[in-house]
């Protein structure tokens, strides 16, 4: 209902929604615990490394006895020290998906729902409690505050949602405004080589202080200012912070030299990772008061560079311990210091997968990050592939849970799809028992055959 009512309302009271949704939003995220969890970490910016440890060996102790009495998942792990991690099972995201309930520690009516599918394709509804959220909003604030950065700055925001009408297209308009927290939405579902100059010209008079969000949306609007020699103006944006994807050399290269400002990148998840965040100096860091990291090869064991399995002491709702979360990371050698004030260890590289996306003719590159999110609201879909091997069609194969998955599903999976590719693309469903892994042992969620012709 509300949905159809948005887009029926003009432009400004639609921009008067979207400011009441975020107000309320905002009211859980931003409460007293916050405050609280803000001043602690302001206070713990120049602990040393030991320091740091400390806290993460009696956060980790807290959180596992917590999740032991707390969710039947768990309930038979034995009570362990940090030093003892190796010893406790490594849990899937199959497993996650498949034993959720059991993992839960609250109901969704205590609990804040995210639902969520990453890019590996796979779809789980994760309950955070409000302590969880309100943390781990501290956490990243207090990160972006580093720059300057507070809740009010005039910030331009580039993620999933999907704000934008066929009026709006039709005036090439491709954003909306949060009147009270001066945030403009710019759509990542309309990147196309027609509009993207009245993404360019409309920063260039917004002027953001702050730019938030797919780094690959980013990237394209930056390099049509590149190309058609746009003159961003100096002094304007402080930062930009990529959220959703790995970045590459090309896009950070790309992006600061248009936007003439820097970049800080971050690292989390949609079910509740832990953080890494980039330093003023350009190091990234793991943050060891948000959980623990480790780097494992095939045999499940401690390597430099290999698969990451983490345990989140911000998920108490549906707690993660040992969960291979589907990313690779490379750490720096051990005695390697930043020489910035955050004594937290050093991390060489973030691996994922920063190429791949569908192309629309009537809408341009889906990204990943739009991609996972087609998963919204859906249930019983395992997990997907995407096919594409000519411009105006998409396949996309799916493994899905019989006992949970329906033709009302499929609609709603279809609907979020129509609204990324547009609805001249045809989109073909083919249901499959398993979509194969490929021979390097990573996932693909996007199969892209046809870059040659864009």
């Amino acid at each position: 209902m509300k949905d159809k009512l948005y887009k029926i309302l003009p432009n400004f009271f639609q921009g008067i929604l979207i400011s009441i949704f975020n107000y309320m939003a905002y009211k859980e995220r931003y409460g007293y615990t916050y405050r609280t969890y803000r001043k602690q970490f302001l206070e713990n910016h120049n602990l040393s490394l030991e320091e740091l440890k400390t806290i993460q060996k009696k956060r980790f102790g807290d959180f596992l006895e917590s999740a032991i009495a707390k969710s039947s998942f768990y309930s038979k792990y034995p009570k362990v020290t940090l030093n003892e991690i190796l010893s406790l099972p490594i849990v899937s995201k199959e497993d996650l998906r498949k034993e959720i309930k059991n993992v839960y520690t609250l109901s969704k009516n205590e609990g804040i729902i995210s639902k969520t599918g990453g890019t590996t394709g796979k779809s789980l509804v994760v309950l955070f409690s409000k302590d969880n959220m309100q943390e781990r909003f501290a956490m990243l604030d207090d990160f972006r505050s580093r720059f300057g950065y507070k809740l009010g700055k005039k910030t331009a925001w580039f993620s999933g949602k999907d704000l934008i009408t066929q009026k709006d297209i039709r005036k090439n308009r491709f954003w909306k405004y949060d009147l009270f927290y001066k945030v403009r939405y710019y759509s990542t579902f309309h990147v196309k080589e027609n509009y993207l100059k009245y993404y360019v010209e409309d920063l260039i008079s917004f002027k953001p202080e702050y730019l938030v969000g797919f780094p690959s949306t980013i990237l394209e609007i930056a390099k049509c200012g590149l190309k058609n020699n746009y003159d961003f103006p100096e002094n304007t944006i402080k930062a930009v912070f990529p959220t959703a994807e790995s970045i590459s050399e090309e896009m950070r290269e790309n992006i600061c030299r248009f936007f003439k400002t820097k970049m800080y990148d971050q690292y989390a998840s949609s079910e509740g990772a832990p953080f890494i965040f980039e330093c003023e100096r350009g190091s990234l860091h793991l943050e060891l008061q948000s959980g623990v990291f480790e780097v494992l090869d095939e045999n499940d064991l401690p390597v430099n560079s290999g698969r990451l399995v983490v345990t989140s002491f911000t998920t108490s709702g549906t707690p993660l311990i040992r969960y291979d979360i589907g990313d690779s990371i490379i750490l720096e050698d051990e005695g390697k210091e930043c020489g910035c004030n955050n004594k937290n260890p050093l991390v060489k590289e973030i691996l994922g997968r920063i190429d791949d996306y569908v192309y629309s003719p009537e809408n341009g590159k889906i990204n990943l990050g739009n991609i996972s999110n087609t998963l919204k609201d859906t249930y019983g879909i395992i997990k997907f592939q995407v096919l594409q091997n000519n411009l105006n069609e998409i396949k996309i194969f799916v493994q899905k849970d019989d006992e949970i998955f329906n033709t009302k599903i499929e609609e709603i999976f279809l609907k979020n799809w129509v609204a990324r590719v547009g609805s001249k693309m045809k989109i073909n469903i083919e249901y499959v028992t398993d979509i194969p892994s490929e021979k390097s042992g990573k996932y693909r969620m996007v199969k892209n055959n046809v870059k040659h012709l864009i």
